[in-house]
């Protein structure tokens, strides 16, 4: 799955789905998609992250107590 960093623009490819979706997880792991080498896996911060239509991630992937809003 790509997303991207809102800081740069750049895609980021998730190499860990489970962890994007679990809402106690604050960060998650994956890599730029930039150039034509393979980039190392980094540690992203999922509220740095938006689909690329810059849409936000949904709130259940992000708030352990969404269903309390």
């Amino acid at each position: 799955m790509y997303l991207k960093e809102t800081g740069s623009g750049d895609l980021v490819e998730i190499t860990r789905v489970e962890q994007l979706i679990d809402p106690c997880r604050s960060e998650v792991l994956g890599r730029f998609h930039s150039g034509e080498e393979i980039q190392e896996i980094q540690s992203f911060a999922k509220h740095d992250l938006v689909f690329p239509s810059d849409e936000p991630l949904p709130r259940c992937w992000l708030d352990p107590d969404y269903k309390k809003h």
